[in-house]
């Protein structure tokens, strides 16, 4: 992976780069699913985060819960979870944007005081198209995509998983990326394109 290729994983349609890992142990819950698909969800927070050295917590002092992963067939669902609006201001028109644009998943996220990543929320509408999907596959995707601040883009033309035989792993590159993301010596937060050469550094020195 090129340092152009990370850039480009952090630099949004505007044209902004900006690159936020959290800036405290994650906290996940997951509504919505069976005991079974539970377990698959956190496993892939478990596995991402031995990966990136990042800490998982049964709590978050301030929050409770930092990361709600949130399963459902119809997004007028959400209006009944209690205080979402809180936490979503405006709830009311991202849903009818998202219904409208016939969206079947939707990430959001809440930040520090100095940028870094200090909770998220991952919606998960259980259309035709996600319902085909392996829930090992589903969740290891859903949960690449929250333990960083990727571009809007980063994703839409190739996942960031891949087959290895029968089984569903992460990208090699983006494995690594995510390890780099989280090298103590690099900041939590960056708006300066010179992050992706950072992190690119950072990567050669793990090979």
């Amino acid at each position: 992976m090129t340092p152009q290729e990370i850039e480009a994983l952090f630099t949004r349609e505007s044209g902004d780069f900006l690159f936020a890992r959290w800036g405290r142990p994650i906290a996940p819950v997951v509504f919505g699913v069976e005991e079974e698909t539970l377990r698959v969800v956190k496993g892939a927070f478990e596995a991402v985060a031995a990966l990136s050295g990042h800490k998982l917590a049964e709590t978050d002092p301030e929050l409770g819960s930092n990361c709600m992963v949130f399963f459902f067939r119809d997004w007028n669902e959400l209006l009944a979870v209690p205080g979402l609006d809180r936490m979503l201001p405006d709830l009311d028109a991202l849903l009818g944007r998202l219904e409208a644009q016939g969206a079947n998943q939707y990430r959001a996220f809440r930040f520090d005081a100095a940028g870094a990543i200090k909770a998220a929320f991952v919606f998960l509408r259980m259309d035709k198209a996600l319902l085909r999907l392996p829930a090992e596959e589903l969740a290891l995707a859903q949960v690449v995509q929250v333990f960083l601040l990727w571009s809007d883009r980063a994703f839409r033309d190739r996942s960031p998983l891949a087959v290895a035989g029968d089984k569903i792993i992460l990208r090699p590159e983006i494995a690594g990326l995510i390890r780099a993301g989280y090298d103590p010596v690099l900041p939590a937060v960056a708006r300066d394109p010179a992050q992706a050469l950072r992190l690119f550094a950072r990567m050669e020195l793990a090979q």
